[in-house]
């Protein structure tokens, strides 16, 4: 009977860590997407929201209830200027505001909400976007925020920062009239680890020409331990993680 027992706990062992090889590095875009739906699904009915840096309107599906108004420069076709991760195509035909992100053509207090997905990195002056965003909204209007914390160069060359860290928004979010209702970390240091890891061999193929075919299993083995440490995490998002969401209201 004890043998029985040990061997089941040497399965579920197996089972669990293999679970978090699969799993572990994979839930950036993930969170993301399930964080911003489930804050769209709340704003009431028939508020107007402005997606500012609206890209391809990826988030535009949750807002049928709401009156929709996209914004982006639309100046990036895919390609950029080839440098680091590209999208190879971007279509931005359906944009309803084409202009700067710091310069939006709209009147004082006009909007409900603001959304701005994973865009403060491609602004040379971020915090100048804030104060349009505090400028368009009205009183206890809604701002849905997300940058990443630590990123790779993409979209170049409209890549100006590389994240932002909790202080930031602490700070200039603050300085321009929000009340920061919620900033959550989005992964933490051994998914951002685990994440880059899965990167590793494409990376290597592209950057030093070398294929890592026997250094698969060793990178399983490592994401296995990532998955195990992510598991038991205490805290280590202070130190690096994919990103934060950040709920405000307009003071």
């Amino acid at each position: 009977m004890k043998e029985k027992i040990k061997k089941n706990r040497i399965v579920v062992c197996l089972y669990k860590n293999i679970f978090a090889r699969g799993k572990v590095g994979r839930k950036n875009d993930a969170n993301r997407e399930n964080w911003v739906k489930s804050k769209l699904e709340k704003i009431p009915i028939g508020l107007t929201i402005l997606d500012a840096g609206a890209g391809e309107l990826r988030y535009k599906k949750y807002c049928n209830h709401l009156k929709y108004i996209s914004q982006d420069f639309a100046q990036y076709d895919g390609s950029g200027d080839g440098t680091g991760l590209q999208m190879g195509s971007w279509d931005q035909s359906n944009i309803d505001i084409i202009s700067d992100i710091t310069s939006i053509p709209m009147d004082d207090e006009s909007i409900d909400a603001i959304l701005c997905i994973e865009v403060l990195e491609h602004i040379p002056e971020p915090v100048i976007a804030i104060k349009e965003f505090s400028r368009l909204l009205k009183k206890g209007g809604v701002l849905i925020l997300t940058a990443p914390f630590n990123s790779l160069t993409h979209f170049a060359p409209y890549h100006f920062s590389t994240g932002f860290n909790k202080y930031f928004y602490e700070k200039h979010l603050v300085d321009n009239y929000f009340d920061i209702i919620e900033i959550k970390s989005n992964g933490n240091y051994f998914e951002y680890i685990a994440q880059e890891l899965r990167r590793l061999s494409e990376v290597a193929k592209r950057y030093s020409g070398k294929n890592l075919i026997f250094s698969r299993i060793f990178i399983k083995l490592l994401l296995i331990v990532l998955g195990r440490l992510s598991r038991k995490d205490n805290g280590s998002d202070e130190l690096l993680c994919y990103g934060y969401h950040i709920l405000a209201k307009k003071k």
